[in-house]
């Protein structure tokens, strides 16, 4: 009698999937997609919105995150990947004011004009932080002085924009007076608020603007034939090395200022800067096309997660804890006005009164800067969470307030111009 044996069936040898091989999503991601939707729904609340109200964008980014945040809803708190996106918005949209700005056109009066009203308002911005804060430290008055300093560049370049003054000369003045009022602070955040001494941090500093010169000389000289040619090839393909090049430039001065222990704003704004000089010897519809594509990575993506998460930072809790800390908002309010708004108001003394109106409050709206200044306040135990929260909401409505005002100023200005053209002729 013959058994048959039978065998078990031969195994196939077991192939993974993509999913074993894949990173896994990380279990704090789910603020992230809550983020990425508040920002998606920012344009749109600001389109229905324009027929009552014009809303910057911005702002309804910042109250999107004020009410997921632990503040009201509590849907939304600070994780890993958050902060870390978070904190690239930012260094992109120092990026891209640096990106806006140009030397040529900016250079003579109005860069003057600029200097000396930044220089004005530390000045007064300083005694004023050290009246706030007689008692306390000097890097408490320090932080208070140096926040009221501060002008929103890259929050009022897209209203510019978007209002079609940007090329206008007012639009100038306004892109001089914010770029001394951004760059201005990051430099002395990395003199006065940084772990070193002040000297260490001025060497560290003229180090950084040797390697920025460096660079800057090596951005003026047309780019080589072959890595040109193969620059505009690419615009419209996967290839995007203008993109490359402009994300590579951002990182080594990033990189720089970092190792050099300074503010990674300050890299951040000087490779804005330097890729504008990059592109200069591009025809125009192709820097048109850079531009477009930066502005699509920055304002797309980055940037909104970065305002969005700062309302979701904002601790509103601390603002409403007692009487006197929520009075701290209308005063610093008004400080901007003092600290910002009047140097400037002063100074541009020949100009139609319209013009100084809208050039002033334009000066004195400020956000990012001031969340960063007052975090490192926080982050130091220099200065409490109810006052840093007061002065980050004041920023958020001068953010608000101060554009639309501006644009009603400039607006006036032009139809009084016009006017007067009309009764010349």
């Amino acid at each position: 009698m013959i058994t048959t044996v039978r065998r078990a069936p031969a195994r196939l040898p077991r192939y993974r999937t993509y999913a074993t091989y894949a990173p896994r999503v990380p279990h704090d991601s789910a603020p992230f997609l809550i983020v990425l939707a508040l920002a998606f729904l920012a344009p749109l609340l600001a389109d229905r919105m324009r027929r009552l109200v014009p809303v910057p964008t911005v702002v309804l980014e910042v109250l999107l995150g004020v009410t997921a945040g632990p503040s009201l809803l509590d849907w939304v708190h600070e994780t890993s990947v958050l902060t870390f996106v978070s904190d690239f918005g930012l260094g992109m949209l120092m990026f891209l004011a640096g990106f806006e700005i140009d030397m040529a056109g900016l250079s003579g009066r109005p860069l003057r004009r600029a200097a000396v009203g930044w220089c004005v308002s530390l000045v007064v911005g300083l005694g004023v932080g050290l009246l706030l804060v007689w008692s306390g430290s000097t890097m408490s008055r320090l932080v208070v002085g140096l926040a009221l300093t501060t002008t929103a560049l890259g929050t009022l370049l897209p209203i510019l924009r978007d209002a079609g003054a940007l090329s206008t000369r007012f639009g100038a003045q306004v892109t001089a007076i914010g770029t001394l009022g951004e760059f201005g602070p990051i430099v002395a955040i990395s003199l006065l608020l940084g772990d070193r001494n002040p000297g260490a941090s001025a060497i560290a500093l003229v180090c950084f603007a040797v390697v920025t010169a460096l660079v800057l000389v090596f951005a003026r000289r047309p780019l080589p034939e072959r890595l040109d040619r193969v620059v505009r090839a690419t615009l419209h393909s996967s290839g995007q090395l203008a993109i490359r090049l402009s994300v590579l430039v951002l990182a080594l001065l990033v990189w720089a200022a970092d190792e050099l222990g300074l503010d990674v704003l300050l890299g951040a704004f000087a490779a804005g800067m330097v890729v504008r000089l990059l592109l200069c010897d591009m025809p125009a519809d192709s820097r048109e096309t850079v531009a477009g594509k930066l502005d699509a990575v920055g304002f797309g993506l980055f940037v909104p997660v970065f305002f969005v998460t700062s309302g979701v930072r904002f601790d509103g809790k601390a603002l409403f804890a007692d009487a006197g800390t929520t009075a701290l908002l209308p005063l610093f309010l008004v400080l901007f006005l003092v600290v910002r708004g009047l140097p400037t108001y002063l100074i541009e003394r020949d100009e139609p009164r319209a013009v100084r109106a809208g050039l002033a409050v334009f000066a004195s709206a400020g956000l990012p800067l001031i969340v960063v200044i007052t975090g490192i306040g926080v982050s130091a135990g220099e200065l409490r969470p109810g006052p840093a929260a007061a002065m980050v909401g004041a920023g958020m409505l001068s953010v608000l307030l101060f554009p639309l005002l501006g644009l009603r100023a400039y607006r006036a200005s032009t139809t009084d111009s016009h006017a007067s053209t009309l009764t010349d002729r």
